[in-house]
């Protein structure tokens, strides 16, 4: 009998592995089976505090590290990523849910993209100077904000680690990470290949445990400079209201969606729907920017809503190894009892469902593919953030009409419209109201442009160029130039 997997379970602090102050542990779940992986430190504010303590004394030096020798550093971490791809996955997959094909093709091979762009980053974070009147010399320059808290979600843990910590560190920032408590392991094997990598001691610290004691700790820790976090809009009200309360510390904040996708009726059909289609079921549904609310105009509703039921019954849920499954759980039991009450409320008021809307397999979070029809705007289908696999198909006649509706929204993360016709696609990239406009594609981010919200979908960006000047502070330097005594 083979012997069982071992996984890194402890706290991370200043290179050193250790168990949590309290001696607690808490069990991490893989959701397709509903069983307990393995059980894992429980960090609360004595570890957050031993950690930022370590990433306050590594700052002094790391802040004044070679800036080619970070960028050295962050491409030995991504070739160890890379080496080490395989492992990540199944990681990513087993804690998760997600398919293991997905996770190494799409999570771990764009966490490497994002460590090795953000290596390229080191040395050219470059102020400017300044032309002003007068005997003056006036000039920028860029410095690292500080201590760092990087506080990331469970729907795609080392993706979005990378988004915050690659960028904090090129710019020469030390981190406290927190991982999300569904899915700690992933974090905690990058935290070993940090270390192997030759990170100096301190610069990056984890430190698994719950949002109400770990991450309330990084929130309200007056020698935290700055937090990112990614998640739900409610949370991000919390972290905002800590920071606040404690040293005004930065925050940049990636939260919630209600993404609207708008097919117009000259849109190539099969194409629409393909794109509808994973717009929303990729990933079980559990992406901010997921296509939750699709717009079609009343021409074609009803033959495109024949065409995405048929699809909806394509997806597979099965083995996470089996390359032709494409549908995993929801992460846990909460996540996949919202999901059904949001199915029940949906039929309770009057949305016609046509395809799914039941629970999936006896084992396991899987909740089916689901499709309302004939949905209004004032359904909570249609207004609140599901976070699973339930799309709400609204009909429209005219552009302006659905501008309208679809900005009706707290929410602004993301938007997307399906046309041939390049007039109305600048109108919709014009007068919508979200930080992401797709025309023709979905789910398309690249490590090179921003990506973040407007309105309640957050404050901040990541990635690209936008993505490191969170993670920077700009001090101006005026000198008086006297006239030279010779």
């Amino acid at each position: 009998m083979a012997a069982p997997p071992k996984y890194q379970t402890k706290i991370l602090i200043n290179n050193e592995w250790v168990d949590a102050v309290s001696g607690k542990t808490f069990p991490t779940i893989d959701p397709s089976t509903e069983t307990v992986i393995t059980h894992v430190a429980e960090g609360d504010k004595a570890d957050v505090d031993k950690a930022v303590a370590a990433a306050k004394k590594a700052l002094v030096s790391w802040r004044k590290y070679p800036v080619t020798g970070r960028g050295k550093l962050l491409l030995k971490l991504a070739d160890l990523l890379e080496k080490h791809a395989d492992e990540l996955a199944e990681l990513e997959s087993i804690d998760n849910g997600k398919p293991v094909i997905e996770a190494r093709h799409i999570d771990v091979a764009g966490t490497i993209g994002v460590f090795r762009y953000y290596a390229g980053w080191t040395d050219k974070l470059s102020g400017k100077t300044i032309s002003v009147d007068g005997p003056y010399a006036v000039y920028t320059k860029h410095e690292p904000v500080g201590v760092v808290g990087l506080i990331i979600p469970w729907n795609f843990p080392l993706m979005m680690l990378s988004w915050k910590v690659a960028p904090a560190l090129a710019a020469g920032n030390t981190i406290i990470l927190k991982p999300a408590e569904q899915t700690p392991l992933s974090a905690l094997r990058f935290g070993e290949l940090v270390v192997e990598a030759g990170f100096p001691p301190g610069v990056v610290n984890i430190v698994p445990g719950y949002g109400p004691t770990a991450g309330a700790a990084i929130t309200h820790h007056k020698d935290v400079n700055k937090v990112s976090f990614t998640g739900s809009t409610e949370v991000g009200r919390l972290i905002q209201k800590a920071s606040a309360d404690s040293n005004l510390k930065r925050v940049t904040l990636e939260l919630g969606g209600k993404s609207p996708l708008i097919i117009l009726k000259d849109a190539d059909l099969d194409e629409a729907v393909e794109l509808s289609h994973q717009a929303i079921f990729w990933n079980a549904g559990q992406a901010c920017e997921a296509g939750s609310r699709l717009f079609v105009q009343e021409e074609i509703y009803d033959e495109f809503l024949a065409k995405i039921v048929e699809k909806a019954k394509t997806r597979v849920a099965g083995d996470r190894k089996h390359p032709k499954t494409n549908l995993g759980p929801q992460i846990d039991e909460e996540q996949f009892k919202k999901t059904l009450q949001y199915i029940d409320l949906g039929k309770k008021q009057g949305a016609r469902l046509v395809v799914g809307g039941e629970r999936l397999k006896e084992k396991g979070y899987y909740v089916q593919p689901t499709i309302f029809a004939d949905v209004t705007d004032d359904m909570s289908i249609a207004k609140e953030e599901i976070f699973g696999p339930v799309l709400s198909v609204l009909k429209f006649k005219t552009i302006e009409e659905v501008i309208e509706r679809a900005n009706a929204t707290e929410y602004g993360l993301a938007a997307a419209v399906c046309t041939k016709n390049i007039h109305a696609a600048h109108k919709f990239i014009d007068e919508l109201q979200s930080g992401t406009v797709w025309v023709n594609t979905y789910h398309l981010i690249t490590v090179q442009a921003p990506f973040g919200g407007f309105k309640q979908s957050g404050i901040g960006r990541d990635l690209g160029e936008y993505g490191i000047n969170q993670y920077i502070e700009v001090k101006t330097v005026v000198i008086k130039i006297n006239d030279p005594v010779l």
